[in-house]
């Protein structure tokens, strides 16, 4: 799986063993594990909200809603973008707000 963020050529593989690892970074996490926890929490409900119309929107009229779909999209993306940094595979502290990032899986 690789993650671009949106506005960058260059494409970095996630989820890659880090030997060296900081002290302090780890005691930081923490308030940073909570901040994000509540930036997902609160996205996902919403989210939720959106898939259940997206439900009825495909029941009804037989097709799918771009708008609802690219919200769904970008939940999924912000957490799979935080994922690294929460399960303590990396230093590299991502953005506590969601950002643009586009994910690809290689054939």
């Amino acid at each position: 799986m690789v993650i671009m963020t949106e506005g960058t050529p260059a494409q970095k593989q996630l989820f890659l063993f880090e030997h060296d690892a900081g002290r302090l970074e780890l005691l930081i996490r923490i308030v940073y594990w909570i901040l994000i926890g509540i930036v997902l929490w609160v996205y996902g409900i919403i989210t939720f909200i959106v898939l259940f119309i997206q439900w009825f929107h495909i029941l009804i009229l037989g097709c799918r809603n771009e708008g609802l779909s690219g919200f769904a999209k970008g939940y999924l993306e912000y957490m799979v973008h935080v994922m690294p940094y929460t399960y303590v595979m990396t230093d590299n502290r991502p953005d506590i707000l969601p950002v643009t990032v586009k994910i690809f899986e290689e054939s």
